[in-house]
């Protein structure tokens, strides 16, 4: 495999983990509405953290990539680090 391929292949994997942590950190504020918490761009990078982390957590514990338990998995993972993020523990 080429390095182009390569490149692709890791693109597409961490794709979920991209577009999970935008629509987050985009929607986030519209339906949580708190005037505490990160900006958006430091929430989208947070959540991109712990989603790529969890998506790499599901390739290794599983051996397979796009198995429904990471992607559950991911689901919970990046709500709680948003609400970690926007400090909804204090409201």
């Amino acid at each position: 495999m080429g390095p182009l391929d390569s490149l692709n292949h890791l693109l597409n994997f961490l794709a979920p983990a991209f577009w999970m942590a935008l629509f987050m950190a985009m929607l986030g504020p519209l339906v949580l509405r708190s005037p505490r918490g990160l900006r958006r761009s430091a929430q989208w990078l947070l959540d991109f953290a712990v989603c790529s982390a969890v998506l790499l957590a599901g390739l290794w514990i599983t051996g397979r990539d796009g198995k429904m338990l990471t992607y559950g998995a991911l689901v919970l993972a990046c709500a709680t680090s948003h609400a970690v993020g926007q400090r909804l523990w204090r409201k």
